[in-house]
């Protein structure tokens, strides 16, 4: 078969990565000094690389992230309320293969969302499906859910989810129907899902913003028990963002 003709053929098997290797291949006189064997090895590997890319950046896309964010990025500390060797710990995404949850407060700016979506970029890179929500935008989402009669997909879709996301929980005040909803998300995922739930709002206060003491029961008896709990501390981090820009100017 001749070299044009073997291309096609990768590609109608629908081979890029092998089809790219293989043409760097015959670029590189140097790779002529392998065995069959090795050669057909480094091809594989690169169509298997070239795959898991791929898909990473598929689970990346799907999860909407509300930013870039990276657990090496993450500023670790006693004074930040986040000690390294807890980092290290869940970037092992142990806590997603047990359905663990996270719990991460503090103050505006201080780095919540950030960490949340580091967390969920690292699940992503081990393969877990992961769906990043500001809470508004998935009560509106639900809203609408409900109108168009796609309540039962959307629930079948975050229960499915690896990872859950709630950004801004608590930001805005819940009606009694919001908690009921939310609790039916959280009674799907229960053991079969992580959540990571990023709020200003301090935990002992969670209760009191349900509202309905039994349903806020139900709810923080899902959440609460199993999660890392995290207080972030120290300055604004988009304050500090903007001081060293400042700086950068007047330089």
């Amino acid at each position: 078969m001749r070299t044009e003709d073997l291309l096609i053929t990768l590609r109608q098997l629908h081979l890029p990565g092998f089809r790219e290797a293989l043409v760097l291949q015959q670029q590189n006189p140097q790779y002529s000094q392998l065995s069959f064997e090795e050669r057909l090895r480094l091809l594989l590997e690169h169509e298997m690389n070239l795959r898991s890319s791929k898909k990473l950046m598929r689970r990346i896309k799907d999860a909407r992230f509300r930013e870039k964010a990276l657990l090496s990025e993450v500023q670790t500390g006693r004074e930040r309320g986040l000690e390294r060797s807890l980092l290290m710990t869940l970037a092992q995404c142990d806590w997603v293969r047990n359905h663990h949850n996270i719990i991460v407060t503090g103050a505006t700016g201080v780095g919540k969302s950030f960490l949340g979506n580091a967390l969920g970029r690292t699940a992503c890179e081990f393969g877990f499906s992961v769906r990043y929500y500001r809470c508004h935008r998935l009560l509106h989402e639900i809203e609408h859910a409900l109108v168009d009669g796609t309540w039962g997909r959307l629930l079948d879709m975050l229960a499915r989810t690896n990872l859950l996301i709630l950004d801004d929980w608590f930001r805005d005040p819940l009606s009694p129907d919001q908690v009921r909803h939310l609790l039916e998300i959280f009674d799907d995922r229960w053991q079969r899902g992580s959540t990571v739930l990023l709020s200003q709002v301090p935990i002992n206060f969670w209760h009191d913003n349900l509202k309905d003491p039994t349903l806020a029961d139900a709810i923080l008896d899902r959440v609460i028990h199993n999660a890392y709990k995290i207080h972030l501390q120290g300055e604004s981090q988009r304050k500090l963002i903007s001081g060293n820009l400042s700086v950068a100017q007047e330089e």
